[in-house]
């Protein structure tokens, strides 16, 4: 195997990083493909409407088991090597989806595609073995981007497919974008450093996490159908939080733990899942409302009668932008450091939120809110991996940035429960018909501003004495 060094061409690292931003984009459109489907999905699969939100919520819960997982085996096994057979379940979800005529077999492709979301945590691992030092900052903030862009050109590009051809289309398209990701990585990426393989998996750490996240998201997702009160939902909730102790327990005592909890106690680990929880409830937030108003009927004072692809091309810019600013959050953390940027993240949502209060009525004022949004966001995504790399072992890379991208999801589904218990409580009639009302709109993005604070709040506590820019590794190790 041949070495990559800090004098590898630019052309080739160019390639390296456009290939793992590409996957980490494909990845991220698996979770917004089926938004245009979700009315219509009832009479497509002969179900109800509230069955069919499984086909959400199946990919939610597996992404989130199959994220640590996926990174305490890329440690173990190697990254690419890991990356690649997370295109396995994305491509043959895909196909099953494709051919579904039923509820169970969609809700089993929708489980299959969320078990591939470990790709982007893996990818930015991947970096800090095959590319240079000087290009390795920009190069993070760039896969980081990859998740909002595939989010934000998900939704117009399923509404566009799914109006005008079958909805089927849909998952042979993403069957084939998976196999040109595997294609891409297997041909064009390095494998990196040498694997661990003397480390034993986890395995009772792994369906440990597996079950806590499982009750958790399931009571968290679900509660509002179940009611907040009811057995289901407690029984949940609270038996999340009894097995979250006990896999604490077990991974404090284990050798070869999935997730090193001495190594996330690390203040600057900690503080950063910290803020990272919350600033994937702050930007969840307006991707929630924003949508909302510019679809609700322009007769109730404060909608904008969008149709569903009109909405995802307003919302679609907010996405490009993460991806534009990802290297000036870069230069930004090479300079002052990642803690700063991710300081200045939480700010410029918090900004973006509170100009929003006069633009709600306009759809140019919401897309200039969505613009700022996005630009805090990738400022944010970006600094977050720089500052976990910066603080954990180069061996525990890749399981210390899939906790942290697990970390936001975390948020992000708190987000979805906070923002629907508010909104069903504050509602306006409309025709006989009960709709989130202005005043409920308000309050949520007046929400995602405080919380927005909140995580920059959080990131000022960060120690000062590890905010180094992320750098290369040693190299001995990395082959190509």
């Amino acid at each position: 195997m041949s070495e990559l060094t800090p004098s590898a061409s630019a052309p080739a690292t160019g390639r390296i990083v456009g290939v793992l931003a590409f996957a980490g984009i494909v990845a991220a459109i698996m979770q917004t493909l089926v938004v245009p489907l979700l009315g219509n999905l009832p009479e497509m699969l002969n179900t109800t409407a509230s069955n069919a939100t499984w086909v959400v919520t199946a990919t939610l819960l597996t992404a989130a088991v199959a994220t640590p997982t996926a990174g305490r085996l890329g440690d173990m096994f190697g990254k690419r090597r890991i990356l690649l057979l997370c295109t396995v379940p994305l491509i043959i979800g895909s196909v099953v989806c494709a051919l579904s005529s039923g509820l169970l077999p969609m809700i089993v492709g929708r489980g299959l595609q969320g078990l591939g979301m470990g790709v982007v945590p893996l990818g930015i691992s991947l970096m800090r073995d095959v590319v240079p030092a000087e290009k390795l900052g920009s190069s993070v903030a760039v896969m980081s981007a990859s998740l909002g862009v595939g989010g934000a050109l998900g939704l117009p590009f399923a509404a566009i497919v799914a109006q005008n051809t079958s909805w089927r289309v849909l998952f042979w398209v993403a069957a084939g974008l998976s196999v040109v990701v595997a294609i891409l990585v297997s041909s064009l990426v390095p494998a990196g450093r040498k694997a661990e393989t003397s480390s034993r998996f986890d395995l009772v750490g792994a369906i440990g996490i597996g079950i806590a996240l499982v009750a958790l998201l399931l009571g968290i997702s679900k509660g509002s159908d179940w009611g907040w009160g009811s057995a289901t939902t407690l029984v949940m909730l609270i038996g999340s939080v009894a097995v979250l102790l006990a896999w604490g327990w077990w991974e404090l005592r284990t050798k070869d733990p999935l997730v090193d909890l001495r190594v996330t106690a690390r203040p600057q680990v900690l503080l950063t899942n910290v803020a990272s929880i919350l600033i994937g409830f702050s930007m969840y937030a307006q991707s929630l409302v924003i949508p909302q108003l510019l679809q609700l009927p322009a007769a109730t004072g404060y909608g904008l009668g969008q149709s569903m692809i009109q909405m995802g091309l307003w919302m679609a810019p907010a996405g490009l932008m993460m991806m534009l600013v990802a290297p000036v959050g870069a230069k930004l953390s090479a300079a002052k450091g990642p803690k700063v940027t991710l300081i200045v993240g939480g700010l410029v949502i918090a900004v973006g939120y509170a100009i929003s209060m006069p633009l709600l009525g306009s759809t140019l004022g919401l897309l200039v809110v969505t613009l700022i949004c996005g630009t805090g966001t990738g400022f944010a995504y970006g600094s977050m991996p720089a500052l976990i790399m910066g603080a954990v072992p180069l061996s525990e890379t890749a399981s210390a940035n899939s906790f942290n991208t697990l970390m936001r999801s975390i948020g992000t589904s708190f987000a979805a429960a906070v923002i629907g218990v508010l909104l069903a409580q504050m509602t306006t009639d409309f025709g006989g018909t009960s709709l989130p009302s202005e005043a409920g709109f308000r309050t949520v993005l007046l929400i995602g501003a405080g919380v927005a604070l909140l995580a920059a709040a959080v990131t000022s506590l960060i120690p000062a004495r590890q905010q180094a820019s992320v750098t290369a590794p040693q190299r001995a190790g990395a082959g190509v």
